[in-house]
C-alpha cells in the first residue's frame, strides 16, 4: 500500500486516478511515500524518511526546498503546461484591459445607479475618460517562450500583433510550437526597446529575481504596458512604481498583489488568478498524480525539477526487480554498482543512467529478486544517495511500498 499525503486541496478528479486498493490518500498521514502539494509552504516542514517524492500540482516550485530534498534523494515533480491555457487566457485579457480601462469604466458606470432615465446620456458624456488604444498592429515582447509564453505569442499573432520573443534557453519542443510570425529578439534589451507591450514568462531564480528593474524599465518605449503573471519577484516593484510615475510605463498588470502596488494608479493587481480555473486545477492534478504513480510503481521520472528524466518502457521482470538508485554525479559510480550486482549473480536485463547537474539516477532491471544484503551494499557506496527496489509481479499487481 502506497501512502500519499496532500498538503492542499487537490482536485478530486485527479486523486481518483489512485487505485484505492493500493493507495491511501489523506491530508494527515504517517510515514507518507509521497506528497502532493499546490501552494503550501514546505521550507520549514520536516519530512519523514519514508518520503520518496513531492509532486507540485502547478509549475512554480518556490514553496519547495529543492536543494535540501535533492540531498535527501527526494524527487520533486511539477506540472509544466498543465495550467498553461488558463494563464494564457488571462494574459490575453490583460493585454486588452491594460489598454482599454474597462475595469475603471465598469466601476464608474456602477456609480450611475439611481440616476434612472439620465443614465444613457450620462454614460455617453463620461465615456471619453476611458479611451485606450487597440492592440492590433502593436508590438508585443514575450520574455520566456516556454509552454505559456509560446501560447501567448501564437495567440497574439492571431490578434494581429507584431510579436517578438526572447528566450536564450528555449526548448526544442517550444521552438517547434512557435508561429513562424514570431520574431526572435537578439537580446532582452532589444526586445524591451521595440515593445509596446511586454509580458513575462520566466521562472524565478537567483538570476531572474528582480531582473525587470530601473535599468531595464528605462529601455522601454514611453507609455509601454507590462504584464506579469509569472512570479511577483521578477519585477522590482519600487522601480516599477517610479517608472509609472515618470510616464515610462502606462500600465502594469500583475497577478501578485502588494501593498504599495495596490496604492498606485496605473497598476492593476489581481489575486493570483492565473491558474484559477476548474480545468487547470484538474489538469495539474491529473499530471501530478500520473507522474507520482509512474515513479512509485515503475521508478520512472518525468517532469522533475531536480532529477534527470529517466524511463524504462518495458515492464519490470515478473520474477525480478527494478533498482532505482540516485547518486552523486561522480566517476565510477556505474562500475561500482554493476560490480555489486555481478557479485550477487544478478543478471541485468535493462538499464538506463541519466544525470542532471550534480545528481544521477539509474534504473536497473534484474532477472531475480534482490536480497537485502545487496541493497545495503549499494547504499554503502560513497556517493549513493538512495536505493529503492520495486519487485515485479506475475499478475501485474502493484507491489507493496517498502517500509
Amino acid at each position: 500500500m502506497y501512502r500519499i499525503q496532500t498538503l492542499n486541496k487537490i482536485a478530486p478528479e485527479g486523486l481518483a486516478l489512485f487505485p484505492r486498493d493500493s493507495y491511501e490518500i489523506a491530508s494527515e498521514i504517517l510515514y507518507a511515500d509521497a506528497i502532493l502539494v499546490r501552494s503550501a509552504e514546505m521550507h520549514d516542514l520536516t519530512l519523514p524518511a519514508t518520503v520518496k517524492a513531492v509532486a507540485r500540482a502547478g509549475a512554480g516550485v518556490n514553496n519547495i526546498p529543492i536543494a535540501k530534498y535533492t540531498d535527501q534523494g527526494i524527487v520533486v515533480f511539477n506540472t509544466p503546461g498543465a495550467n498553461a491555457n488558463a494563464v494564457k487566457e488571462l494574459v490575453l485579457a490583460a493585454l486588452l484591459f491594460s489598454s482599454r480601462p474597462v475595469h475603471k469604466a465598469a466601476g464608474w458606470a456602477k456609480g450611475l445607479i439611481g440616476k434612472g432615465d439620465e443614465i444613457p446620456e450620462l454614460a455617453e458624456k463620461g465615456k471619453s475618460q476611458f479611451v485606450g488604444p487597440e492592440i492590433k498592429g502593436k508590438t508585443l515582447g514575450v520574455i520566456g517562450l516556454g509552454a505559456i509564453g509560446a501560447m501567448v505569442a501564437n495567440d497574439a499573432v492571431g490578434l494581429g500583433m507584431n510579436v517578438i520573443g526572447y528566450d536564450p534557453f528555449i526548448s526544442v519542443d517550444a521552438a517547434w510550437s512557435l508561429s513562424r510570425a514570431v520574431t526572435k529578439a537578439e537580446s532582452l534589451d532589444a526586445l524591451l526597446a521595440k515593445s509596446d507591450y511586454v509580458t513575462v514568462h520566466v521562472p524565478q531564480t537567483n538570476d531572474t529575481k528582480g531582473f525587470l528593474n530601473a535599468d531595464k524599465l528605462r529601455i522601454l518605449k514611453k507609455g509601454a504596458r507590462v504584464i506579469n503573471f509569472a512570479r511577483g519577484g521578477l519585477v522590482n516593484n519600487a522601480d516599477m512604481i517610479q517608472a509609472i510615475a515618470d510616464g515610462k510605463v502606462a500600465c502594469y498588470v500583475t497577478d501578485f498583489a502588494d501593498e504599495e502596488l495596490l496604492k498606485t494608479d496605473g497598476v492593476i493587481c489581481l489575486p493570483h488568478l492565473g491558474a484559477s480555473t476548474p480545468e487547470a486545477e484538474d489538469n495539474c492534478a491529473f499530471m501530478a498524480v500520473n507522474q507520482l504513480k509512474d515513479f512509485l510503481e515503475n521508478g520512472n521520472i518525468v517532469n522533475s525539477v531536480n532529477f534527470p528524466k529517466s524511463k524504462i518502457d518495458e515492464p519490470i521482470p515478473a520474477n525480478g526487480a527494478r533498482l532505482c538508485i540516485s547518486n552523486r554525479n561522480v566517476p565510477n559510480m556505474i562500475g561500482q554498482i554493476t560490480s555489486i550486482l555481478a557479485a550477487a549473480k544478478l543478471n541485468i536485463s535493462s538499464m538506463t543512467n541519466q544525470n542532471r547537474a550534480d545528481v544521477a539516477y539509474n534504473l536497473i532491471d534484474v532477472d531475480d529478486r534482490v536480497a537485502d544484503t545487496v541493497v545495503e551494499s549499494l547504499k554503502a557506496i560513497d556517493g549513493v544517495i538512495a536505493v529503492r527496489v520495486i519487485e515485479g509481479t506475475k499478475n501485474g499487481a502493484i507491489p507493496a511500498a517498502e517500509e
